[in-house]
C-alpha cells in the first residue's frame, strides 16, 4: 500500500494502523474515535503482535483515510480474499451490485456510491471502485472487471442486475473468459417484449419451493437456446423465471427474463435458478449487514477517502467473519468484542 504521508513525519506504520483498524472493527468499532478507543486500551504487547509501537488516535486515523489510496486499498484486500473463494460446480460465481454510503452526503458532496464484486458461495468481497452517482454504475462495472487479475476471473460466471444488461458489458466479461448471466426488465423494452413473446407454454419447466422467514416461495424456470436476435455477443440460453411469494396470506408474482453465456451443458436449468437466487441474496448478505449491522448510513465520516475506506474496512471484516464461519455477522462482532485478543488473534491467523 503507498503511504500518503511524509516520511519524515510518519510515527505508525501504515500496515500496523489498517491492522488496528480492521481488527477494531471486527469488535463492532463504527468510527474514528471508536477504534482510537479500542487501540489506546491495548497492552503494548498487542499492539506489537499488530506491528505498532503505540496507539494511534483518532486525529491520526481521520487525517490518513482522508488520504489514502483507496483503489489500491481495495486491490490489495481483494487480492487476498480471491484466494479464499469457493467454487460452485467446479466454478466462481460472483455477483457485482452497487450501494450508495448515504451517512457520507453532505452540503458540499454526493454520498459515495460503491460498486462491490461479491463471492455468491463464499460471501466475500472481491473488490469495488466508487462512483460519483448510482447513473455512472455502468463503466465502473468494466473498471471493477478489468481491474482483476484475468486468472482469477477466468471461468468465472458474473451475475449482474438489469441495469448492466448491456452488449458492452457482456464483451468486457466475455474477452476476461467467463460467462455472464444478466436480467432482462423495462429498461430493455424492445427485447424484454420479444423474450416475452416466445413460445413459452412449449417449454419444459423445473419447480422448487422454500420456506422460511414466514413466507412460502415458488420458483419456476423455463429454459432454452438463446435466439440470434439477442444481440449479446456469446449468448447461449435465455429463460424465464416467475416467483410467487405467499406471505400472510398475500401472494405476489414477479416473471423475469435471463440471458446468459453458459451453455446447457455448463448450467442446467436448476443451476440458473441457483445463480439468479444468490444474485439476489447480496442485498442480505452485503448491503444489508452494512447497513443494520454497522450502521453505515448513519455514520458520520465524511471526509475525503475515509467512507469509502471505512467500507472496505468493514467489508474486510464481514470476509473475515464469514471464513471463521460467523453467518450472524452481528453475533461475530459480538464474540470478538469480549476479549481483544480474539480478534487480533482472529486477523492474524485467518
Amino acid at each position: 500500500m503507498p503511504d500518503p504521508r511524509d516520511p519524515r513525519g510518519i510515527r505508525y506504520r501504515l500496515a500496523g494502523v489498517l491492522a488496528v483498524s480492521v481488527s477494531a472493527v471486527l469488535t463492532g468499532a463504527r468510527s474514528f474515535a471508536a477504534i482510537g478507543e479500542w487501540a489506546a486500551d491495548l497492552p503494548a504487547e498487542h499492539l506489537a503482535a499488530l506491528g505498532l509501537t503505540g496507539a494511534p488516535e483518532e486525529s491520526t486515523l481521520r487525517k490518513l483515510f482522508a488520504r489514502l489510496d483507496t483503489d489500491a486499498l481495495d486491490r490489495v484486500l481483494g487480492a487476498w480474499l480471491w484466494t479464499r473463494t469457493a467454487r460452485v460446480g467446479g466454478r466462481r460465481v460472483i455477483a457485482i451490485d452497487g450501494k450508495t454510503v448515504r451517512g457520507a452526503r453532505s452540503k458540499d458532496r454526493e454520498a459515495p456510491h460503491l460498486v462491490a464484486a461479491l463471492d455468491h458461495r463464499s460471501g466475500l468481497v472481491l473488490g469495488q471502485v466508487a462512483v460519483p452517482a448510482k447513473s455512472n454504475e455502468i463503466p465502473a462495472v468494466r473498471d471493477l472487471l478489468t481491474g482483476f487479475d484475468p486468472a482469477d476471473l477466468r471461468g468465472s460466471v458474473i451475475t449482474l442486475d438489469a441495469m448492466h444488461t448491456l452488449a458492452d458489458t457482456a464483451q468486457v466479461i466475455l474477452d476476461a473468459g467467463a460467462d455472464y448471466l444478466f436480467t432482462v426488465k423495462s429498461n430493455q423494452p424492445k427485447l424484454l417484449a420479444r423474450l416475452k413473446a416466445l413460445p413459452w407454454k412449449d417449454v419444459p419447466a423445473r419447480t422448487a419451493t422454500t420456506t422460511g422467514h414466514g413466507r412460502r416461495a415458488t420458483r419456476t424456470i423455463k429454459v432454452t437456446d438463446a435466439p440470434a436476435w439477442t444481440g449479446f455477443a456469446g449468448a447461449a440460453q435465455v429463460a424465464q423465471l416467475r416467483r410467487t411469494v405467499t406471505r400472510n396470506g398475500k401472494k405476489s408474482v414477479e416473471v423475469v427474463y435471463l440471458i446468459t453465456s453458459a451453455t446447457h451443458a455448463q448450467a442446467p436449468p436448476a443451476v440458473l435458478a441457483a445463480w439468479v437466487r444468490q444474485h439476489w441474496s447480496i442485498e442480505n448478505r452485503l448491503h444489508w449487514v452494512r447497513d443494520v449491522t454497522f450502521a453505515e448510513d448513519l455514520s458520520q465520516v465524511r471526509t475525503g477517502n475515509s467512507p469509502h475506506v471505512m467500507a472496505s474496512l468493514r467489508g474486510t471484516v464481514i470476509g473475515l467473519l464469514r471464513l471463521a464461519g460467523w453467518d450472524n455477522i452481528a453475533a461475530g462482532l459480538r464474540h470478538h468484542a469480549h476479549d481483544p485478543e480474539r480478534a487480533i488473534t482472529h486477523l492474524l491467523t485467518c
